[in-house]
């Protein structure tokens, strides 16, 4: 089924099913064929394909009893007083229309929204202290984003933390007075997105019979229930737990669609639910010239504002039929996603380094003993030999180089990070002011991690995929110990590097001794619950891939060991890369724009949807080389196999049409450089590409401020991702190879050639310094009358693993950088020219000194004490 249906997950392992689960190819073809075949016309309208289309529609919503051969698709709910009618939602959570009403939403967040807007509040006034808004701490943000609406309407919300509720269901607390109907609303999901952990569902029941209260205050608790991450691999039965309100997500059952979800609405508080916009379809009638509206009967009807997406929820038909005829149902997918989360939680719980420590950090509130209690998540922070965290950012950009899909950060769970990995609310300000925002790749802040890794099982996940997984770790973490080597994967297995970079295994070891609470975890699936053996029996151990194995010239090794005096410091290389993400071309003297150097990273590969190709998804980049020739003002591009294409450097004004397109987030002016080009790429890497161009009169500004720069002037950038420049210092990489080559495992001399590891980096400016990452303690740098800015250090992605002469990929690099620099891949420096005067022409050149000034407060080994902590101009 995995190679029938999965075929595009061929040497992938994709492990963030929490986050967007993945469709089988045939609920695509069957949707697709149905909408070939049938024509779907607006619902709200009367003809013969808007009445498809809403049959269809209420079939998916209400399956109501046939007529006459027919679908009854009317929704007023008194017409089916008396009758117990299903439709594929409904009967997918065992529950009919006698209970609950389906309101399509945009997702789960939307449905959260509408509650939020609609909830009966009260708000304190001289009878009453209000309604409340109570939340688990360990909520989406979506949940608690809720309390904005109710904050507006002078309503109190309460956070209330797992372990309150735990003891509240204890003890058993009751309403204080059973008869007060104040309305209050507590919230909590079924399924943690962050650990994975399951609450109680009972706890639906107990709220709401008074028998249990999250906050002792008198009134009538309503319960919703948020199921979006839940309900991707359980089922979830509403005839027993029947909460108030259950928003969810179709994506994450299903895949496909997108952007489509639903609220399901208990009938009897459907009634209570207060409205005051209303759109198109919700109106029985209402009149333009005065306030008069009658909404329509149906709480749906009501609630579905406009047209709703008619598509997407045919979709939904499709995806119901592929999930039942492929897994055979919801129980099913928990029992199998809950064995493969197990599996992997215990086998990751016995790694050990040689001392005995553990090689994870598991955040969880559960062992992994029932699916009733954990969900197939698991989420930790992987630690270095010493028990110090490596950040979610390294680890996230190593597993990429394996082709493993993982999830890192909050996970839009901020309760649930802060409780498990301890921050406090004022380390989230520190955080935040520290320049830390959700999302990004700050992971560690004074040693302190913001966020952690998270994986997660969906029922197409298959056992090799738990296994690639931990070959990964043990790889990343274990590869350097010795002990009791584990067997190897064969290239090409899941995971794997492919068979052109497999070279030979080198030692791990796997914690043979180790006991732990899951030493009897179940067997189902035929995992075994003897975990040490388990690990070693399964290959735990992924190849190292094949580095080029070529020789240094002797002028390339003179260049790169200069026997510890590196000499005065000046420019030995000059590059720049007219194309983003494909080949250097190298130069002796070039002139300086604004924007840098002179035609570097002017140009840009996108795909056929628009969006730029980097070496991360399309590694053959680098195999396209661009030659610059400045006196005929074109650019000639060549690669193997293909003849030589000339591009014009410059615009035509007259024929030119100017397109937006996305560059680090930034929106950039660029202008397609015509269909010969776009035809040429596209037969290159087999598939559709164009050439795009920024425009020569559009001005992308820099987020970074440089010094000493006028007020209202703001630096400028071609299509880089960071800075104008980046620099790169050869004793630094010196260093590096010396330490890849002391590595290899087979004893080659030369296994890195110097000019082949500098080219990996892709830097503009090469330099020879006198010691291994002096450039990082430089606050600016002098070459003749020119002054750059040094903005900071390059935070290196997988890239640098890709040999820029073959594109064949090197996990070597990025991990041997990752040890040797505590975990933070940096290499390099970013400039930026400061008060550059363009009045007359500026040029690099090879062989210039460079000059660099310290920052302040910077000690440095090789300084004189009395020249310490001051501006020093080498």
């Amino acid at each position: 089924m995995r190679e029938r249906e999965f075929g595009r997950l061929a040497g992938t392992v994709y492990l963030d099913h929490a986050g967007a689960t993945l469709f089988p190819q045939s609920q695509l073809t069957s949707f697709t064929n149905d909408l070939m075949e049938n024509v779907y016309g607006n619902p709200h309208s009367q003809n013969i394909s808007s009445k498809l289309t809403h049959d269809t529609v209420e079939h998916v919503r209400y399956r109501f009893r046939e007529d006459h051969g027919q679908l009854n698709g009317q929704v007023h709910n008194d017409e089916h007083q008396g009758q117990r009618t299903t439709g594929r939602i409904l009967e997918h959570f065992h529950t009919s229309t006698e209970d609950y009403s389906v309101i399509f939403t945009a997702g789960s967040t939307a449905a959260l929204k509408l509650v939020a807007e609609a909830f009966p509040w009260v708000s304190p006034g001289p009878e009453s202290n209000g309604s409340r808004f109570c939340y688990l701490t360990d909520s989406h943000t979506s949940v608690v984003g809720m309390r904005k609406v109710t904050t507006a309407m002078n309503v109190t919300s309460i956070p209330v933390r797992p372990e309150d509720v735990c003891a509240a269901e204890t003890r058993g607390t009751a309403a204080s007075d059973p008869d007060c109907q104040l309305p209050h609303l507590f919230c909590y999901p079924a399924q943690s997105n962050f650990s994975g952990t399951r609450y109680p569902l009972s706890w639906i029941g107990e709220v709401k019979a008074g028998r249990m209260c999250p906050v002792s205050v008198p009134g009538k608790w309503f319960v919703l229930l948020d199921a979006a991450s839940y309900v991707s691999t359980s089922p979830l039965d509403l005839s027993v737990h029947q909460a108030d309100f259950v928003p969810l997500s179709f994506y994450k059952i299903f895949g496909f669609p997108t952007g489509l979800g639903a609220l399901l609405v208990n009938n009897r508080v459907a009634p209570l639910l207060r409205k005051t916009y209303f759109g198109g379809g919700t109106a029985a009638a209402y009149l333009a010239g005065e306030d008069f509206y009658i909404p329509r009967q149906s709480v749906a009807e009501r609630f579905e504002d406009g047209t709703i997406s008619f598509l997407d929820v045919i979709a939904l038909k499709h995806g119901f039929d592929a999930l039942e005829r492929l897994t055979g149902g919801m129980e099913n997918i928990k029992q199998h996603t809950f064995t493969l989360a197990q599996y992997t939680y215990t086998a990751l719980c016995a790694l050990r380094y040689p001392s005995g420590a553990p090689v994870v950090r598991i955040y969880s509130d559960s062992e992994f003993s029932s699916p009733e209690v954990q969900g197939p998540v698991i989420n930790f922070n992987v630690l270095d030999h010493s028990g110090n965290i490596i950040g979610y950012s390294q680890v996230d950009k190593m597993a990429s180089l394996y082709n493993i899909h993982v999830r890192t950060g909050c996970f839009c769970n901020t309760g649930a990070c802060q409780r498990h990995l301890g921050i406090s609310d004022e380390m989230v300000r520190r955080h935040l002011e520290a320049g830390h925002v959700c999302g990004d790749d700050v992971d560690l802040i004074d040693g302190h991690p913001t966020g952690s890794v998270r994986i997660s099982f969906g029922y197409m996940s298959i056992l090799e995929d738990a296994q690639a997984f931990l070959r990964f770790i043990i790889a990343m973490q274990l590869h350097q110990c010795d002990g009791q080597p584990l067997p190897q994967t064969t290239p090409g297995e899941v995971g794997a590097p492919s068979e052109s970079e497999a070279q030979d295994a080198v030692p791990a070891t796997v914690d043979r001794c180790s006991s732990s609470p899951q030493e009897d975890a179940p067997t189902d699936s035929g995992v075994s619950n003897d975990l040490p053996t388990t690990v070693a029996a399964v290959g735990l151990r992924p190849p190292l891939p094949m580095a080029t194995r070529t020789q240094q010239t002797p002028s390339e090794k003179a260049a790169g060991v200069l026997d510890g005096g590196f000499g005065p410091r000046v420019i030995t290389n000059l590059y720049l890369y007219p194309i983003k993400s494909c080949a250097a071309f190298e130069v002796t003297k070039w002139p300086i724009g604004s924007q840098g150097l002179l035609y570097d990273r002017s140009w840009m590969v996108v795909n056929h949807n628009g969006v730029c190709l980097s070496q991360k998804q399309e590694p053959r980049l680098c195999l396209i080389q661009p030659f610059i020739d400045l006196q005929q003002k074109i650019m000639v591009i060549k690669a193997k196999g293909m003849e030589p294409i000339v591009v014009p450097l410059e615009e035509n004004g007259e024929r030119t049409q100017i397109c937006q397109s996305k560059v680090c987030a930034d929106r950039v002016n660029t202008y397609n450089c015509g269909e010969k080009i776009s035809s040429w790429l596209s037969r290159f890497f087999g598939h559709p590409c164009q050439l795009l161009k920024q425009s020569s009169n559009f001005q992308r500004s820099a987020k970074k401020r440089v010094k000493d720069q006028s007020a209202g002037s703001t630096a400028t950038l071609s299509l880089v991702n960071e800075a104008q420049y980046l620099l790169i210092n050869r004793p630094s990489v010196l260093e590096l190879q010396q330490q890849l080559n002391a590595s290899d495992a087979n004893g080659k001399e030369e296994l890195f050639p110097m000019k082949e590891l500098i080219s990996r980096f892709r830097a503009n400016i090469i330099t020879s310094g006198t010691s291994p990452f002096e450039e990082e303690t430089w606050d600016e740098i002098s070459v003749g009358s020119l002054r750059f800015q040094v903005l900071g250090p390059c935070h290196r992605c997988q890239m640098i693993c890709i040999n820029q002469q073959t594109g064949q990929r090197n996990q070597n690099v990025f991990q041997k950088l990752s040890e040797s620099r505590a975990r933070k891949v940096n290499f390099g420096v970013y400039l930026m020219h400061t008060s550059l005067d363009f009045s007359s022409p500026a040029f690099l050149s090879v062989g210039s000194q460079v000059l660099p000034v310290l920052k302040e407060n910077t000690e440095h080994h090789e300084l004189p004490a009395s020249t310490k902590h001051q501006d020093v101009i080498f």
